[in-house]
């Protein structure tokens, strides 16, 4: 297949491009390249890019592509509090667009990354893809938004599918330390603490990078009327823990580090569990390969590998809001995170 990656160059994108490539499909990404910077480890993979802000795309930059796999979004909770309207804009509208122009031009699949923080805060229940959704963020609201104005558009010709993805960790060449797992090792690696900044109470379900990118080349090798505006969980039912229980597991894989609570830390009102049950039966070839255990020793031995250091992770090159701000106050990008013209 020939298929538009959109937000290729970040996070999730950079391990999914290239697992794609592996299959043999033609991948042409698209990406705005706010985050190109936050590079760890190795280099991500090169391929024939579009740079483009996802609000920008015209007609001509969606022919002749078989699927759309839009990630392109400012995706997590404290990235879309920094300026609301501007996610809304990017998460929802621009997503809706893009949406109606990959129809437009006869695009007939295309895959839209949400996410499972659309439940927000919920019961003790365990969440499908049936239940009542609670979004409690900018960020949440947004997705949940462009999920039901996408699904309104398909009809024969135009098939979305929805995958709410759990928390995702996982080492990437574009890596992100604003995701619990990966926050959790990188405080015990670089200090030995196993640092909550929460009380830990809250449960959250997680999945591996290079799982939630088999669940979406899984959706598109499957028949058409089997994903046809469907709406899929992206986990695995066991992997949903409470903070503490990963802070447990961070111990156990980082020598000599201890558990402690940040001061001041209180409960987190995002907190549900969620079953991921539909994606196993509708689709049973797609095979997970990663749990938190596996996951976090995949993290720690990265960090030793390459090196990692506090005042990295916890800086402006590893945390999504920190760089975007880093960019706005050395004047390189302007208010509606645009990137300003150079002279």
């Amino acid at each position: 297949m020939r298929i538009m990656i959109t937000g290729h160059m970040g996070y999730i994108g950079s391990i999914m491009t290239s697992m794609f490539r592996k299959l043999g499909h033609e991948i042409i990404g698209l990406d705005y390249g706010l985050f190109e910077e936050c590079k760890f480890g190795y280099p991500p993979p090169s391929v024939h890019s579009i740079i483009k802000d996802i609000r920008d795309v015209e007609p001509s930059d969606l022919k002749g592509f078989d699927a759309v796999v839009h990630l392109a979004a400012l995706s997590n909770d404290p990235l879309s509090d920094l300026n609301p309207d501007i996610t809304y804009d990017i998460n929802h509208k621009a997503s809706v667009r893009l949406a109606k122009l990959a129809k437009k031009v006869g695009i007939r699949r295309f895959i839209f990354s949400s996410s499972c923080s659309v439940y927000g805060e919920a019961s003790s229940e365990m969440l499908t893809e049936e239940s009542d959704t609670h979004p409690i963020t900018p960020y949440a609201n947004s997705k949940l938004l462009a999920e039901k104005e996408i699904s309104a558009l398909a009809d024969l010709n135009f098939s979305p599918t929805f995958l709410r993805s759990a928390t995702a960790y996982g080492v990437s060449p574009q890596l992100r330390f604003d995701l619990v797992l990966n926050n959790l090792v990188a405080w015990a690696y670089t200090s030995g603490v196993v640092l909550l900044k929460s009380d830990g109470l809250a449960w959250r379900p997680i999945v591996h990078i290079e799982d939630i990118s088999r669940a979406f080349i899984t959706i598109l090798d499957a028949p058409q009327e089997i994903v046809h505006n469907q709406i899929f969980n992206v986990g695995i039912t066991e992997e949903n823990y409470q903070i503490r229980e990963l802070a447990d597991i961070v111990r156990d894989t980082v020598p000599g580090s201890k558990i402690e609570f940040e001061k001041g830390s209180g409960p987190d009102r995002r907190s549900y569990q969620v079953d991921f049950s539909k994606l196993a039966r509708m689709l049973p070839q797609l095979k997970p390969r990663w749990n938190a255990r596996s996951g976090a020793r995949q993290l720690y031995d990265a960090y030793k590998r390459f090196g990692l250091a506090s005042n990295e992770f916890e800086g402006p090159k590893y945390r999504r809001v920190e760089h975007l701000k880093e960019l706005i106050r050395s004047n390189r990008l302007d208010a509606t995170y645009r990137w300003k013209k150079t002279n």
